[in-house]
């Protein structure tokens, strides 16, 4: 009897401890069920890199490619005729206006000078003869004892003298102007070409004329073209090029790239936009002055040029990784103040560099999702944290 009762009292042990076990194991398998689909229910927020967006002004610039022009370019030529007998200057050296460059002969000039100064001497000699035979015959007329025809004769003799001498002494000028265009002067100051010809050569209107060029390049004009677009892009942003204007504080400058593409440190204003468009290109003329003190630029030389033709004061701009564009429109994430993005259409503006302006759709103070945007939805939750570098807002160069 006894030996059954501790039977029975065992087979309950082991049937409790079992029933135990197997409730244990249903309730770990009912957390673990419950915290999965707790997990499916609320993921983690997304992370993002967000930045915040800051009016600043905005310089709108347009590339165009250019030449350089000196502002002076004059040819030097022969305006007589004659064997050129010396050069006085060195190839490709500065200049002065008024210094003597070549020396063409003047044998046969100075023998013409010559001989309208013996005329000349002649004339003045029969004037005086004239003079003095009129001034006889005055009296003598007076008197009755000379004929009108006499004096009539006299004054007529001292009038053709004189004219005579104004005649040689115009002959005379004439003479030495063209003797003194034996010596070719340099008309500016400048750098000086190589020559044209070689002493010896025969040079004048009827020959070889042209004997150097002289380039005043301590200022230059770079040349472009702009299209018919750019023409009233810039009318309406209110903007005349090759025009001043009181109502904003900047002009239109340049920049040019040099050779080995750094920039050209000096600037210059627009100072002539031709006032009519080429029908064969579609184009019409833009010019700039620039100083080139040191004479970097060369005229002749083909640049890039840079033009400022617009300023944006207190414009919004994002970086364009921000932006997305699909046939509904452009879009960018802003992110809120309870961390829930929310997709907003906006207005774009021109692109600068690798930012664009936003005409439309964000303010001030508003903090926009720059990385991490293919991960998002409307009205998700983001954990977001600030970009390292802001966005670029002043792209002025």
């Amino acid at each position: 009897m006894l030996a059954n009762r501790k039977s029975l009292l065992r087979r309950i042990i082991i049937l409790s401890c079992s029933l135990l076990i197997i409730g244990a194991i249903v309730a770990l398998s009912c957390f673990l069920f419950k915290k999965k689909d707790l997990a499916k229910a609320t993921p983690d927020a997304e992370t993002v890199v967000t930045a915040l967006v800051k009016p600043t002004d905005v310089y709108i610039y347009g590339d165009f490619v250019g030449r350089i022009k000196g502002q002076q370019f004059v040819e030097v030529r022969a305006r007589v005729e004659g064997y050129l007998q010396k050069m006085l200057f060195s190839e490709g050296t500065y200049v002065k206006q008024g210094q003597t460059l070549f020396i063409i002969d003047p044998t046969i000039y100075k023998a013409r000078a010559n001989k309208a100064r013996a005329l000349l001497n002649k004339a003045k000699a029969q004037a005086q003869k004239a003079s003095r035979d009129l001034a006889r015959i005055r009296p003598l007329h007076a008197q009755n004892a000379a004929s009108q025809l006499d004096l009539d004769n006299a004054e007529a003799a001292y009038e053709g003298a004189m004219a005579d001498v104004a005649v040689c002494e115009a002959d005379l000028t004439q003479a030495e102007i063209t003797l003194g265009y034996t010596e070719v002067k340099a008309p500016i100051s400048g750098y000086i070409s190589q020559r044209g010809v070689d002493v010896g050569t025969y040079v004048g209107p009827s020959g070889t004329s042209l004997l150097a060029t002289i380039v005043n390049s301590e200022t230059v004009h770079v040349e472009f073209s702009m299209t018919a677009l750019d023409y009233l892009n810039s009318k309406n942003r209110n903007v005349t090029l090759g025009q001043s204007s009181a109502d904003r504080d900047w002009d239109p400058y340049v920049t040019v790239t040099l050779a080995d593409g750094s920039i050209y440190p000096y600037k210059g204003v627009v100072d002539f936009a031709d006032p009519q468009v080429d029908p064969t290109t579609g184009t019409f003329g833009v010019r700039a002055e620039m100083p080139n003190p040191d004479h970097t630029l060369l005229p002749g030389e083909i640049t890039k040029v840079k033009l400022l033709m617009d300023v944006r004061e207190n414009a919004i701009q994002i970086p364009q990784k921000a932006l997305i564009v699909e046939k509904g429109g452009a879009y960018v994430f802003v992110v809120g103040k309870d961390n829930t993005v929310e997709r907003r259409f906006v207005e774009t503006g021109p692109e600068v560099d690798n930012n664009i302006v936003i005409e439309r759709g964000l303010a001030a103070g508003e903090k926009i999702v720059v990385e991490g945007i293919h991960k998002l939805k409307h009205g998700m939750k983001v954990a977001s944290r600030q970009a390292v570098s802001e966005t670029k807002t002043d792209t002025k160069q």
